[in-house]
């Protein structure tokens, strides 16, 4: 077991303090406009980014997990959709190399954080580990988008970004593993691979939907947070 001395435990909350610090000072001067989002005008001026304790640490741990990010400001869309608390996240952290990401558009920072784990201890490790190269890229469908739930009349979590759907994963050898193609008819090392990497998502996600759900989810997994103060948990 590795000590601190009370000289390093100081340090470091010193470095936390700063990185907060900081964050705070770009959040306030924030004034970016979320990209890739589906939507019409904004119903009201984009509001100032959140500066709250909470959304501070969220963000100061993002950062400190190697993730690439820009804090967003807040909008209101009407009709149940917003973008409150997100970033714009550019790239995350594997172990070995900073992994690429594409087609991202708004997500919440807690969203954003529990996607930069997965993709670091979920994906890349398991991509080394059982396909033999490590994680190059990560091909998203998207996040923020103001829609309802498929067949519906409620709010999807896509409404406030707090969900992500994942189409492929690219590797560093150049193999893309496509959901919609490798799900049921790649190797038996490429299917075993998502579906270990589905199961993970379970872990940090409390919602889950990938091609055993339904058809609509055949070619992506559905990544999702739960709102705040629901339990739910779905894994499929």
């Amino acid at each position: 077991m590795i000590s601190r001395t009370p000289s390093s435990g100081a340090a470091i909350g010193r470095t936390r303090t700063l990185v907060l610090a900081g964050i705070a000072g770009l959040l306030a001067a924030c004034g970016a406009v979320p990209e890739g989002s589906q939507h019409g005008a904004p119903q009201s001026a984009p509001r100032p980014a959140a500066v709250s304790r909470e959304a501070q640490i969220c963000l100061a741990g993002l950062g400190e997990s190697g993730s690439r990010f820009s804090p967003l400001p807040d909008r209101y869309y009407g009709a149940g959709c917003s973008t409150v608390g997100a970033v714009q996240l550019s790239a995350v952290r594997g172990d070995r190399a900073e992994l690429g990401l594409a087609n991202l558009g708004p997500v919440e920072c807690p969203t954003a954080a529990a996607f930069a784990g997965w993709a670091r201890y979920g994906v890349d490790r398991a991509a080394r580990q059982m396909l033999g190269s490590p994680l190059m890229r990560i091909e998203t469908m998207g996040s923020y988008s103001c829609r309802d739930v498929a067949g519906t009349g409620r709010r999807s979590a896509h409404a406030r970004g707090a969900a992500i759907d994942v189409a492929a994963f690219v590797l560093a050898d150049g193999r893309r593993i496509a959901v919609a193609q490798h799900w049921a008819g790649g190797s038996e090392a490429e299917r075993e691979f998502l579906r270990v990497i589905h199961q993970s998502a379970c872990k940090r996600f409390a919602t889950v939907l990938g091609p055993d759900y339904n058809a609509a989810h055949r070619d992506h997994f559905h990544l999702e947070l739960a709102a705040e103060g629901s339990g739910a948990a779905f894994c499929r």
